[in-house]
C-alpha cells in the first residue's frame, strides 16, 4: 500500500506583518499651556528617559511642533497616549 501524498505547507513571507502587529507611535504635540520643564519631567516620569533625552524630545515638540515619544504595538501606544493625556499633554497614536 502506497503512502498518501502530502503537499508541503506554504510558509508565510517573513516580510509580511499582520495589520494589528505593525509598528505604531505615540506623538506629543506642542501646546500653549504646558511649560517646557513640565513636559521634560513628564517624559522622564512616564518613559524613564534620562533628563537629556527627555529635554531633547521636549525641544522637538517646542521647535518642530511634535515628537515621537514611544513606539510599539497599537494597544501599548494607546495606553501611552492616555497616560500623557492624564498629565495634560496633547498626544495621538499613529502608524509608524
Amino acid at each position: 500500500m502506497a503512502a498518501p501524498q502530502v503537499a508541503p505547507a506554504k510558509r508565510p513571507d517573513t516580510d509580511e506583518v499582520p495589520g494589528d502587529e505593525r509598528l505604531w507611535v505615540t506623538v506629543v504635540w506642542d501646546d500653549p499651556v504646558n511649560l517646557m520643564t513640565y513636559v521634560t519631567w513628564v517624559f522622564q516620569k512616564l518613559f524613564g528617559y534620562s533628563h537629556e533625552r527627555a529635554e531633547q524630545l521636549m525641544l522637538d515638540v517646542h521647535h518642530k511642533g511634535r515628537a515621537v515619544v514611544s513606539s510599539g504595538a497599537r494597544e501599548r501606544m494607546e495606553l501611552d497616549a492616555s497616560r500623557l493625556h492624564a498629565y495634560g499633554l496633547w498626544a495621538t497614536v499613529d502608524r509608524a
